[in-house]
């Protein structure tokens, strides 16, 4: 099995605030890891730093063996590879759903508008929203922007995709549309990091579930070791508070 991501040792400080501690972990080709943990554990903050949408204070990020923080690594291309999907949708409001996935094929990928038209078409079927494609994302609900800025994700063609608390902005009942549609590309092979609050989820969907704890991952394992047996203390605690 190949690593897609690896994370070395990395560090965040926001000035005197540490937010990440020297996290290790790996993300395999096809694999789903589920990122747990109270709010202000750090798991935003590290899926920023993946992305580089925040850049590390210190460690090392391989994408394929290669480290994304060295000076002459080309950072946008890395960032075409990496889908982000983010807990407010962030859909340009002036343009259609059919719009919103074409455009980053058309201005960063270059692709003709013909083929980026139907890219953004098998997606926008793929997630069920082929019917909204003229909407504008005032007209859709939060299950359905959601769906289009997975569609929107899966339209670069990106080898793995980053989910950030997909569905902590949606209303209860637009949460499981969403999560079926994870849960597909879950089946389908797909390369993902999710970070959730969902927790029967990450029992269904994930491979690995990392629970972070004040910057650092406490613990790591299958869905299984974590929910059932988790051997750090934090783990228990955390589990305990969210199952109540």
């Amino acid at each position: 099995m190949s690593i897609v991501v690896e994370v070395r040792n990395l560090r965040k400080c926001f000035g005197q605030n540490e937010v990440l501690k020297n996290v290790d972990f790996t993300v395999n080709r096809g694999e789903v890891v589920s990122i747990i943990g109270a709010s202000g554990s750090g798991k935003s903050t590290l899926l920023r730093c993946i992305n580089l949408m925040e850049w590390p204070t210190s460690g090392q990020i391989l994408f394929h063996g290669q480290n994304v923080l060295e000076p002459k690594y080309d950072a946008n291309h890395y960032r075409t590879k990496l889908g982000m999907v983010f807990q407010q949708f962030n859909l340009f409001s002036n343009m259609t759903a059919l719009e919103n996935c074409m455009v980053g094929q058309t201005k960063v990928l270059g692709k003709p508008k013909a083929e980026a038209r139907a890219i953004a078409m098998s997606h926008l079927e793929r997630v069920g929203m082929a019917q909204f494609i003229n909407a504008r994302p005032r007209q859709l609900s939060g299950g359905q922007q959601q769906r289009v800025a997975i569609a929107r994700a899966l339209s670069m063609e990106p080898e793995a995709l980053l989910f950030d608390e997909p569905t902590s902005a949606l209303d209860p009942e637009m949460v499981g549309e969403v999560l079926v549609v994870i849960d597909e590309l879950a089946h389908s092979g797909m390369t993902m990091l999710i970070v959730t609050h969902e927790m029967q989820f990450c029992k269904e969907a994930a491979h690995r579930v990392a629970f972070m704890d004040e910057g650092v991952i406490a613990e790591m394992g299958t869905p299984e070791e974590i929910f059932n047996n988790p051997r750090n203390e934090r783990t228990r605690a955390f589990l305990s508070r969210v199952r109540n």
